[in-house]
């Protein structure tokens, strides 16, 4: 476990992908559980003490069913446990004066130790009662529910558990209940110090899975489809005990050829190839998009108009990274992201967001591939300690195929930890690069 700790100082230094060293290690299951257990204690004892005090939350309740998981207890599972059981109850509650949050579930599981186990069937069968039992011992003032209208990450308590709860607390209690985004938000978009600390070898893996894909390792040209390597990169993922969040997106740019080709189009020298690609590790999610091109007999790198639209692409990257600051919003960081670009004549579109437990995470969003306006979306404030995925678009024409415009996508996932912005595992600056059959 601690081999992985050791590399991370050293990841956050690279400014490219390191296509040509070992692939990454990845844990073994059952060391990938213990660390697993492992970062959300750490999390369990961090992040939701200063959330709930931060917020003036005395108790904070969660509640679900079995495959029916709210988005946030989902992430308070153990390692062990993969889904609710029955149902299963959560409570945080706050003791004051400075004393440690409670950590309780009123179910019949412990869930690894992670919480106190409050509920004895055998004194009181009914689980709502016993609930409701809990809550009046404790008295709070404000009981948080994950319900809220415009994040769907705080949206996890369904109807029925809403109208069981209810209808087992007095009125008195009742009229204490608060719906917060905040609590919910906050708990998913925080990353803490131990995260970190493991979170770039997700994306060493991601990147290794990249550049082996966009290669004649996998590719053949003339022969090898664009379905041939997205469920290469399924194999793949698959073979190392991982799993994708989403299927892979290959698509292929081609002189003369006004979209995108893909599916079963075979991949032909001198084209460039674009890949969507995600994995999901040790509970965290990656989202990276990058470059290759397919280089014709005697050529030794893509053309410079290619280079060009990267290059572009990567100023882009600077304009959106340069632009964080702690509370502002996403539409604030959009806007003054676009304005930096297009200053510079680049032609931006931008349409980034938070990553981390989910692949598109909680948090605010930074422009959409389809609105690059203000939207109600991106009116939460960025915070410090998140993740992001640098997503975006540079539009260039490449005078090496008569003046055709492409869009040069990218998407890389950083860090912003209040004050700077970092890539986990660098970004791409340069094509990676397919040889030609022989």
């Amino acid at each position: 476990m601690h081999r992985i700790f050791l590399i991370a100082a050293a990841i956050f230094t690279l400014t490219t992908p390191a296509i040509a060293a070992p692939f990454p290690t990845v844990l073994p299951l059952r060391e990938q559980a213990a660390l697993h257990d492992k970062l959300l204690a750490d999390r369990l004892d961090r992040v939701v003490p200063a959330l709930m005090r931060g917020q003036g939350i005395d108790m904070w309740v969660l509640i679900a069913r079995e495959y029916v998981e709210d988005p946030v207890l989902a992430t308070m599972l153990d390692a062990e446990s993969f889904h609710a059981r029955r149902r299963t109850i959560l409570v945080f509650a706050d003791p004051g004066a400075g004393k440690p949050i409670e950590r309780l579930t009123v179910s019949r599981y412990g869930l690894g130790g992670l919480f106190q186990p409050a509920w004895n069937p055998d004194a009181e069968p009914d689980q709502w009662k016993a609930l409701a039992h809990l809550i009046a011992a404790r008295d709070p003032k404000r009981i948080a529910i994950n319900s809220s209208a415009l994040s769907q990450f705080a949206d996890g308590l369904t109807l029925s558990q809403y109208q069981g709860l209810t209808a087992a607390l007095p009125p008195a209690y009742r009229s204490r209940l608060v719906p917060t985004d905040a609590l919910a938000v906050g708990w998913l978009e925080t990353r803490t110090a131990q995260e970190m600390q493991v979170y770039p070898q997700l994306l060493q893996i991601t990147h290794a899975i990249i550049a082996e894909a966009l290669s004649a390792k996998v590719i053949t040209p003339g022969k090898t489809t664009a379905n041939d390597v997205r469920w290469w990169m399924r194999e793949k993922v698959s073979s190392l005990g991982l799993r994708v969040w989403f299927h892979p997106s290959l698509s292929i740019f081609r002189a003369g050829q006004p979209a995108a080709l893909q599916e079963d189009e075979i991949i032909r020298e001198g084209d460039m190839l674009w890949t969507d690609f995600g994995i999901t590790y040790l509970g965290l999610n990656s989202d990276v998009q990058q470059l290759g091109y397919v280089l014709k007999p005697g050529e030794t790198d893509a053309p410079k108009g290619l280079r060009d639209g990267l290059a572009a692409a990567n100023r882009v990257q600077d304009a959106v990274t340069s632009s964080f600051k702690t509370g502002l919003t996403g539409n604030q960081i959009l806007a003054a992201a676009r304005t930096e670009a297009i200053a510079q004549g680049l032609k931006p579109s931008i349409y980034s967001h938070p990553i981390g437990f989910h692949g598109h995470g909680a948090g605010s969003s930074i422009g959409f591939w389809d609105n690059q306006a203000a939207d109600l979306r991106g009116e939460y404030p960025l915070g410090r300690d998140t993740a992001w995925s640098i997503e975006l678009n540079a539009r260039a024409a490449v005078p090496e195929w008569n003046g055709q415009e492409i869009d040069f996508r990218q998407e890389e996932n950083a860090f912003f930890d209040g004050k700077t912005v970092r890539y986990l595992d660098g970004r791409q600056t340069r094509f990676h690069l397919v040889a030609p059959a022989r």
